[in-house]
């Protein structure tokens, strides 16, 4: 039985450094936060308006502090050329926010390549705020005759007036191999001609046109070495060496693939463009648009890249069975796109909202039957560990008790929330309106008070169905004024559905459910629906 793919919550070095081994992946791509300084935030559409619901997925904004001066201690003290050049950055870029960056980048850098096999390769995405630096970096870890490209994706097309600069409007892939030894799939790297929109060069090449309006030009069938008598005979009344047997080149007269321009002329072959393998593909990619506001594939996730970008890359450094890693995984592009393409794969990310997305999306894409080829590590799966999590960090138990029960997360402003941390859509008639389930998630103690909050919020946002989640077992009176607020009836399924619920983060992680209409459910996003496909069936140019 295969190895299940892995999905890790936590922070990607200590992910890394604790669960990967050395030398067991093949392809890594990462996505790390690019020094931009803005926090990046989820979008959810609302449903029946025009407004749209946000919360914050992750804060690119570094600060040099004590953690910073830890992180950059650590790094220098571990010896080697990324000491060496993390020396340099202080020097050049002082005690700067640039520099926390780059701290706590060098490590994990570090940590990649050790986890890669020799035959590995590392693409890292990033912008022109921290590029040049970061290729620095990579040059001192992975060691510069090891670099192998810095691709250029155009993102979106020119804006701005560019009163005082041009418009920045691309990304940077810098790509590394760990040795000599990297795979390179050399037939994954050309893009098939558009013949609607040949360039100047090819049409004129492919000039000429067969009945059928194929395009063509004639080549040579001369031999270049001279030396082969076994290959040397007359051909259409003219003797030369040619460069096959004489039953391979008659085969090739009768399917109308050799001609010969004129009667004593030397014979030529007839080479048609649409069989070409295409044009070498350049390290200027323009050809793969961004995710757009109306892309089938959008989920709203922050810096979510075309699955197209990262299918591009899988094949041209990967083979299939092989392990891919992302150690910022984010919505899980790397992971859909490697899923395809009959990848393995390990994805690494620090909120629970970024692992929820990612089970949505793969449940979307394949069905139910995906979250058995997978394991998610690093999340409670006990009332001890979810209470540990509640302490060190409530958003992120909030995020985390939600996606027990396939709950979208509310904005976390204080005081903004108006008493909801998470709601469920879905709809249970046909044509009616867009219906909801208001979830609160409570992890210290509770009482009465709370139960008649969320009726309120019920009745005040006009849902169906409202649940509290607490740790500890709802009291005897909490239970008595959720069951006074009587039945939801679906009118779709004809069923009944208590109208104020209480669960436990127990009985939620014993598999107990909340009690709603089985229906069409709307509250994230849904993905495209895939198929795993060989990676020779899969076109290139997808963009």
């Amino acid at each position: 039985m295969p190895e299940p793919n892995l999905l890790y919550y936590g922070d990607n070095l200590d992910i890394l450094r604790r669960h990967v081994r050395d030398d067991s992946v093949d392809l890594v791509y990462l996505d790390p936060p690019f020094k931009s300084n803005q926090d990046y935030n989820v979008l959810f559409a609302e449903h029946g308006t025009r407004s749209a619901a946000q919360i914050k997925a992750f804060e690119d904004t570094w600060r040099w502090d004590d953690a910073a001066a830890e992180s950059y201690e650590q790094a220098v003290e571990a010896g080697g050329h990324v000491a060496q050049a993390m020396r340099a950055f202080r020097t050049l870029l002082g005690t700067s926010d640039m520099l926390a960056y780059l701290s706590m980048m060098a490590p994990r850098l570090v940590a990649l390549r050790r986890v890669l096999k020799e035959s590995g390769s590392l693409y890292l995405h990033c912008d022109p705020a921290a590029s040049h630096y970061l290729k620095v970096l990579l040059d001192a870890a992975f060691d510069p005759r090891n670099f192998a490209n810095e691709i250029i994706w155009k993102r979106t097309a020119s804006k701005g007036l560019a009163r005082r600069r041009l418009p920045t409007n691309h990304d940077t892939l810098l790509a590394y191999h760990k040795s000599d030894q990297a795979t390179w799939n050399e037939e994954a790297v050309f893009v098939p001609y558009d013949l609607a929109a040949l360039d100047e060069k090819t049409e004129t090449k492919y000039a000429l046109q067969d009945e059928t309006g194929r395009r063509y030009q004639l080549t040579s069938l001369i031999n270049p070495n001279q030396n082969r008598p076994n290959l040397t005979y007359e051909f259409l009344g003219v003797t030369r060496v040619w460069r096959w047997t004489q039953d391979r080149m008659q085969e090739a007269y009768d399917a109308g693939l050799i001609v010969q321009p004129r009667p004593g002329a030397v014979p030529r072959f007839k080479r048609y463009l649409d069989e070409q393998r295409g044009k070498p593909l350049p390290d200027v990619w323009t050809d793969i648009a961004p995710i757009n506001a109306r892309a089938a594939e959008r989920l709203g996730y922050p810096t979510q890249k075309p699955e197209a970008l990262l299918e591009r890359i899988i094949l041209a450094s990967s083979n299939e069975g092989d392990v891919v890693l992302d150690p910022f995984c984010g919505c899980g592009t790397t992971i859909a796109a490697a899923q395809k393409l009959a990848r393995r794969w390990i994805g690494i990310d620090v909120t629970h909202l970024a692992i929820n997305l990612i089970r949505h999306r793969l449940r979307d894409a394949y069905g139910e039957g995906i979250e058995k080829t997978y394991k998610v590590i690093g999340e409670p799966v006990t009332v001890d560990e979810a209470a540990q999590l509640a302490k060190d960090d409530p958003y992120q138990f909030q995020w985390w008790a939600l996606g027990l029960v396939g709950a979208r997360p509310v904005e976390q402003k204080k005081g903004a929330d108006k008493g909801i941390d998470g709601r469920i859509f879905f709809h249970d008639e046909a044509g009616a309106k867009t219906k909801q389930i208001i979830l609160s998630v409570k992890a210290g103690k509770t009482g009465r008070s709370h139960v008649h909050e969320l009726r309120g919020v019920v009745e005040r946002e006009g849902a169906q169905i409202g649940v509290l989640i607490t740790f500890h077992e709802p009291t005897r009176p909490m239970r008595e004024d959720a069951a006074a607020a009587g039945f939801y009836k679906s009118p779709g399924w004809g069923t009944s559905h208590p109208k104020i619920q209480l669960r436990t983060v127990g009985e939620l992680l014993e598999g107990k459910d909340i009690d709603h209409p089985h229906a069409t459910g709307t509250t994230f996003k849904r993905a495209p629906r895939a198929t795993q496909r060989p990676a020779d069936q899969l076109p290139l140019d997808v963009g």
